[in-house]
């Protein structure tokens, strides 16, 4: 009989709740919705914002007060645990992201409710800020690194490979959403795949990787792909 390989270290990692993350280009901040409110809700308003909400649980705001009613509402959540993302160039408030299915027990831990602005999407700063909370969760003590999003929204699952978390199936109606059946993707990143990880990572994010017109010479997609799990590195298009 073959038993799964025995833990003999582990040791409970802390929450994450109350937790400031500095880094070179975004800090990650608890939120708050007197601090960064009026940031984050002018920033998804700029044009292209509304489509953010496609695929969330809740949303679009399209007034002010009643989307700070809403982060009133989940800023004192310790599960979601939700952080505004800071752009240190000029410390706005450009999107928001969270832990969540916190568990402390079996050290596995999940981000998602990522909102990004559009200012924010498709920037070093939005990597930089996926790193950080992953290099975090590792860093603690948890064992598993997860993403899970609507089967649907191919946008989110082409982010998770990009960002090195391997494909791990489909739950089928696993939620309801919005009055629709959602089929849920999940995808993760186990400790001991971290450490190579985090290398790929640094190899991104270091400064003369960009060229002077701010594009990647080598993109983390390229850098990522072989080593996601299982040789068929599943693709979406």
């Amino acid at each position: 009989m073959k038993l799964g390989e025995k833990i003999t270290s582990f040791v409970k990692p802390p929450h994450p709740k109350g937790l400031s993350i500095l880094g070179d280009y975004v800090k990650l901040e608890p939120l708050d919705f007197n601090k960064h409110g009026k940031q984050l809700f002018e920033a998804n308003m700029e044009p292209g914002g509304n489509g953010n909400w496609d695929y969330l649980p809740y949303g679009p705001f399209n007034n002010e007060q009643v989307y700070h009613q809403w982060l009133k509402t989940i800023q004192s959540e310790a599960d979601p645990c939700f952080f505004a993302i800071i752009r240190v160039s000029d410390q706005h408030a450009v999107g928001v992201a969270s832990y969540l299915r916190i568990n402390q027990k079996d050290g596995t831990i999940e981000v998602g409710h990522i909102n990004f602005s559009p200012t924010l999407q498709r920037t070093t700063e939005a990597t930089e800020a996926m790193f950080l909370m992953m290099r975090w969760a590792f860093e603690a003590g948890y064992r598993r690194y997860e993403w899970k999003c609507n089967a649907l929204n191919l946008q989110s699952r082409k982010a998770a490979q990009r960002l090195g978390l391997s494909y791990e199936g489909v739950f089928r109606q696993a939620t309801m959403s919005k009055g629709r059946n959602r089929d849920t993707a999940w995808f993760a990143t186990i400790d001991k795949e971290w450490p190579s990880l985090k290398v790929r990572f640094e190899q991104y994010l270091i400064s003369k990787n960009f060229t002077n017109e701010g594009g990647p010479k080598v993109s983390l997609t390229e850098l990522n792909k072989p080593y996601l799990y299982k040789e068929d590195n599943h693709e979406f298009s």
